[in-house]
């Protein structure tokens, strides 16, 4: 990540506002059923924490991971207003050492700021991370995204297709996609008629 876009980020989570709202997002909240009961989970790029700690107070053991210190510290802060407990650790994605076999569950949410090597190179730390049988909740916003921008990246080159996902995660047991439109209201930064594409998958 070039130091403009780490600036970027940084002065944006530096807002004592919680730019993403203090919520899940709808997409993984709506899922809740489908997690274990326990287990290991990764929140990738999680920013401010409202994944992770959601993911937390299901009773899962959670890292979030983030390059933005002033989103982790928000982070642990909602972790200790809802009293729960999640780990944190300070990195960019695109030079994360992904662990073998690691965790039971990965949620990896709008996090489309990664070119499409760096994309590539993240979804294969997916695959790798996460352990046989593991659930997988991704979603992102497809390439007409551009024409609402009410956020995400600029770029088509860094948006999800259908064939884009199918092609990453072939070699998993079980893959449902979902194209939609719809108003997303998840804090400023996510607000108005938006054009996602999420998964739900099983390696």
């Amino acid at each position: 990540m070039s130091d403009s876009e780490y600036q970027r980020w940084e002065s944006r989570f530096a807002s004592p506002e919680y730019i993403f709202g203090l919520e899940p997002n709808v997409f993984l909240a709506t899922h809740k059923q489908l997690l274990p009961k326990q287990g290991r989970a990764l929140a990738i790029a999680d920013g401010e924490g409202r994944n992770g700690v959601w993911l937390a107070e299901q009773g899962l053991d959670v890292l979030s991971i983030d390059f933005s210190s002033a989103a982790q510290s928000k982070a642990q802060a909602l972790a200790r207003q809802r009293g729960v407990v999640i780990r944190t650790r300070l990195l960019d994605v695109a030079r994360y050492d992904w662990p073998e076999s690691a965790f039971d569950v990965v949620v990896d949410i709008f996090t489309q700021f990664s070119d499409p090597a760096e994309r590539k190179a993240k979804f294969a730390g997916i695959r790798k991370s996460l352990k046989p049988g593991g659930l997988l909740l991704l979603q992102g916003y497809r390439p007409e995204q551009i024409v609402y921008g009410t956020g995400g990246p600029k770029s088509p080159a860094h948006m999800y297709t259908r064939a884009l996902l199918e092609s990453e995660f072939s070699t998993f047991s079980r893959v449902q996609i979902e194209e939609q439109d719809v108003e997303m209201r998840e804090g400023t930064a996510h607000a108005g008629m938006s054009a996602v594409i999420s998964l739900v998958g099983w390696k």
